[in-house]
């Protein structure tokens, strides 16, 4: 049999493509398989073969564990009796005892048939989704092959591909011969049936369909910077060229339309505005908000987000039917966005100066008419007080170099007192707070100041009431939570 073995190896190795290895390991799975029949137990079996004689043995084993952790005798075996055995042998190691050579028979040879092709097959579907994948095919052409539970699995060349109904443009309707194009979404392994998941809602696809049509982009006289859709209804597309002799909108759109009538078409009449690509994030939201009028933007960069003040005349063309416009420019330019009228960019903007005002008359300890005088000149903090360069302070018209040194005196003083104060506070937090897995000084300092002195008072708030309370993202909060929650459940 041993030369059967080798012979069967390499015939099934040249017919299938695959290596010799996955075959002889197939082989040793089914022979496996085929010898386990002989025990009315569920025994764990191991079958080795010399890839070189084709001679194989085959043993019975059983994995080492600790004391009291037996939970399948039939296949585990106790620490203190495997070292009986074998005085070297460690935890997770096996045991093996080897079994006599049997004869399979016709029932155990069609089983072992079985096995191997299975094995086979697999290797390859798994060598075909590996040479589609080294080519780097993002964008997936075929045609329907069958309808599953709404899904469309779509044949290209030898690689099968799943489209899920989800992942569909809203209200377009395939059918089984229908040729369609989608985007590589992922590629998931763990799958019996196919394994590339597609998609045509993502930007991505919008991307990649822009490259198809539009030449000087894979030439890379154009870039697509980002994209942004509402599938089935509108798409933002952000260009730049890198040739200032080419016009990026102009190029995209096409002699009459034609290319991004192309692409429109392809999105079951999605419409694309094709926006022109900033390096300044101002006029890359102004571009993005096209053709709504622009009054002026106040950007925050510490919240990424930005104010936007339209007139009357401008908000709604500004926001959109349903916050569709203000919604796709955000995630175009990646920015948080807020559109507002002159009338709530004003009330805003009373409302801010008032609560800076209020934090210079008690912290400064000065009258209104000072606290003003820094609202108005753009002082929004002490740190900005206490040390932005005396030269610019000393410009402010209505404050004399005296009264400027003594702000700067009594900001800076007032930080120190604070930072103080941060630190016993600090100080004062139980320990197992102020250890805990994942707390920073930074994070412990924002919590003391909130009240929140000991691990139980952390473990005692909800996920949004500690995201509302200090600056910090849901993630990290949810992290924090569950490990000052960790003793609940030991």
């Amino acid at each position: 049999m041993s030369r059967e073995i080798l012979l069967l190896v390499d015939a099934l190795a040249r017919e299938k493509n695959v290596g010799r290895d996955i075959v002889f390991s197939a082989l040793e799975q089914a022979l496996g398989s085929a010898t386990k029949k002989q025990f009315r137990e569920d025994v764990d079996i191991r079958v080795g073969i010399d890839q070189e004689t084709g001679s194989y043995q085959s043993f019975r084993r059983w994995q080492v564990v600790e004391i009291d952790s037996v939970e399948d005798p039939e296949r585990q075996i106790l620490l203190s009796e495997a070292q009986k055995l074998d005085a070297q042998i460690q935890l997770e190691e096996f045991i093996e005892e080897q079994l006599e050579p049997i004869e399979f028979g016709r029932i155990g040879a069609q089983a072992a048939k079985q096995v191997i092709f299975q094995k086979i097959r697999d290797a390859e579907r798994e060598q075909i989704l590996n040479d589609f994948l080294e080519r780097k095919e993002y964008m997936v052409t075929g045609a329907i092959k069958r309808m599953e539970r709404g899904n469309a699995i779509i044949e290209s060349g030898k690689v099968e591909a799943a489209l899920p109904r989800e992942q569909m443009i809203p209200k377009e309707n395939l059918r089984i011969g229908d040729r369609v194009r989608a985007y590589l979404l992922k590629v998931d392994r763990t799958a019996r049936g196919p394994q590339l998941i597609l998609s045509r809602i993502v930007p991505d696809f919008l991307m990649k369909l822009f490259e198809l049509e539009v030449p000087e982009i894979e030439e890379g006289l154009l870039d697509v910077k980002s994209a942004a859709r509402d599938p089935g209804s509108r798409a933002k597309i952000a260009v730049n060229s890198n040739d200032q002799r080419i016009d990026p909108i102009g190029t995209c759109v096409g002699m009459r339309g034609s290319r991004v009538q192309a692409v429109t078409s392809e999105l079951a009449g999605e419409r694309v505005d094709i926006i022109l690509w900033s390096d300044d994030p101002a006029t890359f939201v102004i571009n993005a908000l096209a053709p709504a009028e622009i009054s002026s933007i106040v950007v925050d960069e510490e919240k990424h987000c930005m104010d936007i003040v339209v007139d009357e005349e401008n908000l709604a063309q500004a926001i959109g039917r349903g916050g569709q416009n203000v919604r796709l420019a955000s995630d175009l330019t990646g920015w948080e966005l807020n559109i507002m009228s002159m009338e709530e960019s004003l009330a805003k903007n009373e409302e801010e100066t008032l609560v800076i005002r209020e934090l210079f008359m008690e912290k400064l300890d000065v009258d209104e008419e000072v606290a003003d005088i820094l609202a108005q000149e753009g002082f929004t903090s002490l740190e900005e007080v206490a040390y932005v360069p005396l030269s610019e302070m000393i410009e402010i018209e209505l404050l004399d170099e005296k009264t400027v040194n003594e702000l700067r005196t009594r900001a800076r003083n007032m930080l120190l007192t604070e930072a103080i104060v941060s630190e016993e506070n600090v100080e004062n937090m139980a320990e197992d707070l102020r250890s805990l897995e994942g707390m920073d000084n930074e994070t412990a300092r924002a919590l003391a100041e909130k009240g929140i002195k000991t691990q139980e008072d952390l473990a005692d708030l909800a996920v949004d009431d500690l995201v509302e309370m200090i600056e910090i993202d849901i993630e990290r909060a949810k992290a924090l939570i569950m490990t000052a929650r960790a003793p609940w459940f030991t």
